[in-house]
C-alpha cells in the first residue's frame, strides 16, 4: 500500500482496513427509507434538523435530462431559437451541436473538463434571453451529458426520493456569489458593504447574513467542513492544493468582515471556523458523526465538502456520489435524527454546463417585457469590469429533497432558486420577522417558492427503494488527473429520455395568456394573467426571428397586457410563443393580411371538474371550419364558425391528470395556428407531464 494510498484510508476514518472502507452502502440507505417520519403535528414543525449539501457545477440537463419524468430531453414544448431551430440545436460556426453522451468508459468516473462560468460568458451564453451562445461561449463541451448508466446512485437516489425539476441557481455567474444567495439572500445588490458581488474575489464584505438572523432567534446553526491548512486567509479559508482535505473555499460565509473578525467562544466563530482536520489523522466526517450520535446535531446545518467530493469540473461525479452515500450513512445510524431532518442535496451553478430550460429573468427596460413586481436590486447597471444584466435566475441545477417526507420518487416542479433555502428555514421557525431575511428582494421572493411543496407532512410516503452501493466510486488515489475533453459526435440527434411518469407535487400555478390580433392595425395582443397563488413569469419568443424575447412577471391575482407591433417592419405575418412554468405554452401564428383567420381563445379553468373550458370568439370576417385536436385523449372537434361568432368546448382532463395540449386550425386559412399547453392544478398530487420521454 503507497503512503498516499494509506493515508487516504485514513483521512476517511477508515484506519488501514479497506474492508471497513467499504462497508455496504445499500444496508443504510434501506435502513433511511424505512424509517418513519416523526409526525408529531403532521406539519412542518415536525423537521427539527435542516442540513444544507451543496455541491459545485453541474447542470440538471447534465446530470438528469434523461430521467423519467421530469423537464429534460423528451421536453416537448422546448423554447426555439432565434434561428427558428429546437433549443437543442446550439449554433457552432456554420452548424450546430446537440446535445451529446460522450463516448469513454465509466463517464461517471470521468475527469470532465472544467468550463468557463463566470458574468460574462454565462450572460453571452444566454444572450439576453435569445439563448444560442452556449457553444461560442463555453466550448463544445457544454453538450456533453451523463445518464443513469453513469450515474446510478444519483438516479436511484432521484427515484426514491423527490426531484425538483424547476430549481435554479441564484445568477448567472460562478460560485461564490451564488454560495452568497444560498447564506445571505443576495450578493449586496444595493451597492453598499462591498457588494454587489459578481465574481469570485472574496475581497470581504459586511451586509448581514442569515446564520446571524438565527443566532438571533435563538436558533442553532453550524458549518461541517474540514479545515484544510487552515480557516484563515493566509491559508486561503480552506482551499488547498490538497484536493481530499479542506472545504475547496466553498464555506462563503467566512469572506465578511464579522466572521474574520469573530474570536473563539463567539457563535460566529464557533459555527462557521471550526472543522475536522484529516491532516492532522481525524476522519472526515468526525464532526458530523458525533453530533448526530450525541443529540447535538444543530436546527440548521450546511456542508461543505473538499474539492476532490465536490462534483466540480475535473473532478468526478461518482466521487460525490460516495461522499453523499457517506453523509446519509451517518444519518442512517441514528434513525431517530433521520426521522427529523430534512436534506436538500443540490448544487451551486452549472459549471459551463447546458441546461435547455431558459431561467426566469425580469425584464430590464420596458422594451423587455413587464413586471408587477417591483424588480429593484434585480437588474445589475454595469460598470467597467461587468456588463449590465439581471443577476438572475441562473441556470437549472439538480436538486433533490432526502427525508422521511419526501420518500416516493415525487418530481416537483414549482420555481425554485438558492434564496428558496432560507425561505424554507422561516417558514419551519414560524415564518415572522424574526426570521426573515430581508436582503431577498421583492421580484424574487414572489417568482421562487419556499420548497415546502416537495413534502407531505401529513400523510408522508413510505414507499421503499434500493439505492445502489457506492464502493466502486471511491478515489483510487488521490491526485489531480487530466482533463477530459469529449468529442461532439459525427452523427447528433436529440437524446431520448426514459419512458414514464412519476407522481408530481401540487402546484401553486393557475395562468392564463389570451392572444389576438388585430389586423387592421397589423398588432396583435398577449393578456397574461395569474389567477394562481403565487407569482409567475411568461417569456414570449417571436418565431424566427432577431425581436425579443420578452418576459412577464405577473404576480398572483395580476394581470397585465402587452402588443406587438408588426407595422413598423412591414411584417405580414405573426409567429409568437409563450412558455410559464411546467409546461406552461401558448403558441399564436398567422397572417396580418385583411380577411385573414383571427380567433381570440380563452381558457377557464374548473379544478374540481378536472375540466378546462375554451371560450372561442371568431375575429375574422368570413365564415370558416374550425379544427380543435386535444392530444393527451386524442379527441378531436370540427365545428364551422361564422363571422363574430362564439363558440365554447370542454375538454375532461381526468384521464390525462390533468394534462392538456389543444390546437387550433382554420381550413380557409393555413397560416393560422393556436396551441394551448400547460397542467390544470386541482390542489392534489398529480403526475408529470405524459408526454415527457414518449
Amino acid at each position: 500500500m503507497t503512503t498516499d494510498r494509506r493515508r487516504f484510508l485514513k483521512m476517511l476514518g477508515a484506519g488501514a482496513s479497506a474492508a471497513a472502507f467499504t462497508a455496504p452502502f445499500a444496508t443504510s440507505i434501506k435502513r433511511a427509507l424505512a424509517i418513519a417520519p416523526n409526525q408529531r403535528t403532521g406539519t412542518i414543525a415536525d423537521v427539527e434538523h435542516i442540513v444544507i449539501l451543496m455541491q459545485e457545477n453541474r447542470s440538471f440537463d447534465h446530470y438528469f435530462g434523461t430521467l423519467r419524468g421530469v423537464r429534460g430531453f423528451g421536453d416537448p414544448r422546448a423554447v426555439k431559437l432565434p434561428s427558428g431551430q429546437p433549443v437543442w440545436n446550439q449554433p457552432h460556426g456554420t452548424g450546430a451541436v446537440l446535445p451529446f453522451r460522450p463516448t469513454a468508459a465509466d463517464l461517471g468516473l470521468q475527469f470532465l473538463e472544467d468550463l468557463p462560468h463566470g458574468w460574462k460568458d454565462t450572460h453571452d451564453a444566454w444572450n439576453a434571453g435569445k439563448y444560442d451562445g452556449w457553444v461560442p461561449s463555453k466550448g463544445t463541451s457544454t453538450m456533453a451529458y451523463l445518464t443513469r448508466e453513469d450515474l446510478p446512485f444519483h438516479y436511484a437516489l432521484a427515484d426514491a426520493f423527490t426531484v425538483c425539476d424547476a430549481y435554479y441557481c441564484s445568477l448567472l455567474g460562478p460560485t461564490d456569489p451564488n454560495r452568497y444567495h444560498m447564506w445571505t439572500g443576495w450578493v449586496g445588490n444595493d451597492g453598499k458593504n462591498g457588494g454587489p458581488v459578481l465574481d469570485n474575489a472574496e475581497r470581504g464584505y459586511d451586509w448581514s447574513t442569515y446564520p446571524e438572523v438565527l443566532q438571533a432567534a435563538g436558533i442553532s446553526w453550524k458549518v461541517y467542513q474540514d479545515v484544510g491548512e487552515g480557516l484563515d486567509a493566509a491559508h486561503f479559508w480552506g482551499w488547498t492544493n490538497d484536493a481530499f482535505i479542506g472545504n475547496f473555499g466553498d464555506n462563503a460565509l467566512l469572506y465578511f468582515h464579522q466572521y474574520q473578525r469573530a474570536q473563539p467562544g463567539s457563535p460566529l466563530f464557533e459555527g462557521a471556523l471550526r472543522g475536522t482536520n484529516v491532516s492532522a489523522g481525524g476522519g472526515l466526517f468526525d464532526m458530523l458523526e458525533h453530533d448526530i450520535a450525541t443529540g447535538q446535531l444543530p436546527q440548521v446545518s450546511w456542508i461543505a465538502a473538499p474539492e476532490g467530493y465536490t462534483e466540480h469540473g475535473n473532478w468526478p461525479a461518482n466521487f460525490g456520489a460516495w461522499y453523499v452515500s457517506q453523509v446519509l450513512d451517518r444519518f442512517t445510524a441514528n434513525p431517530e435524527v433521520f426521522s427529523k431532518t430534512a436534506l436538500f442535496y443540490m448544487f451551486d451553478e452549472n459549471d459551463g454546463l447546458f441546461d435547455h430550460m431558459v431561467p426566469p429573468t425580469p425584464p430590464q427596460s420596458r422594451a423587455e417585457g413587464i413586471s408587477t413586481i417591483a424588480t429593484t436590486h434585480e437588474v445589475f447597471t454595469g460598470n467597467a469590469e461587468f456588463a449590465a444584466g439581471p443577476y438572475g435566475l441562473g441556470v437549472r441545477v439538480p436538486m433533490i429533497v432526502i427525508s422521511p417526507w419526501s420518500k416516493g420518487g415525487w418530481v416537483d416542479s414549482e420555481v425554485f432558486d438558492h434564496t428558496s433555502l432560507i425561505r424554507f428555514i422561516e417558514q419551519r421557525f414560524g415564518g415572522g420577522p424574526h426570521v426573515r431575511e430581508n436582503n431577498i428582494t421583492p421580484w424574487r421572493r414572489a417568482i421562487t417558492g419556499d420548497l415546502t411543496s416537495a413534502f407531505d407532512f401529513r400523510c408522508p410516503d413510505h414507499g421503499r427503494a434500493q439505492l445502489p452501493d457506492t464502493r466502486a466510486f471511491v478515489p483510487p488515489d488521490t491526485n489531480r488527473h487530466p482533463d477530459f475533453k469529449p468529442t461532439v459526435p459525427v452523427h447528433q440527434a436529440v437524446p431520448r429520455q426514459e419512458r414514464g411518469v412519476r407522481p408530481a407535487r401540487a402546484l401553486p400555478y393557475e395562468l392564463h395568456a389570451t392572444g389576438s390580433a388585430r389586423i387592421a392595425e397589423a398588432k396583435v395582443t398577449i393578456a397574461f394573467a395569474n389567477t394562481g397563488t403565487a407569482a409567475a413569469v411568461f417569456q414570449v419568443r417571436a418565431g424566427a426571428s432577431t425581436r425579443g424575447p420578452w418576459t412577464y412577471t405577473v404576480g398572483a391575482h395580476e394581470a397585465i397586457t402587452d402588443s406587438w407591433d408588426f407595422a413598423a417592419d412591414h411584417e405580414t405575418a405573426y409567429d409568437l410563443a409563450v412558455h410559464g412554468p411546467n409546461g406552461f405554452f401558448r403558441a399564436l401564428k398567422g397572417s396580418l393580411i385583411p380577411g385573414a383567420a383571427n380567433l381570440a381563445v380563452q381558457t377557464i379553468y374548473e379544478p374540481d371538474l378536472e375540466v378546462v373550458t375554451l371560450e372561442i370568439k371568431h375575429l375574422g370576417t368570413h365564415g370558416d371550419t374550425l379544427h380543435i385536436t386535444e392530444a393527451y385523449s386524442g379527441r378531436r372537434v370540427v365545428r364551422h364558425v361564422g363571422a363574430g361568432e362564439r363558440l365554447t368546448v370542454k375538454f375532461e382532463l381526468g384521464r390525462s391528470s390533468g394534462w392538456y395540449d389543444i390546437a387550433l386550425t382554420m381550413d380557409a386559412d393555413p397560416s393560422f395556428a393556436q396551441q394551448l399547453a400547460g397542467h390544470l392544478e386541482t390542489g392534489r398530487d398529480s403526475i408529470s407531464d405524459p408526454a415527457l420521454g414518449r
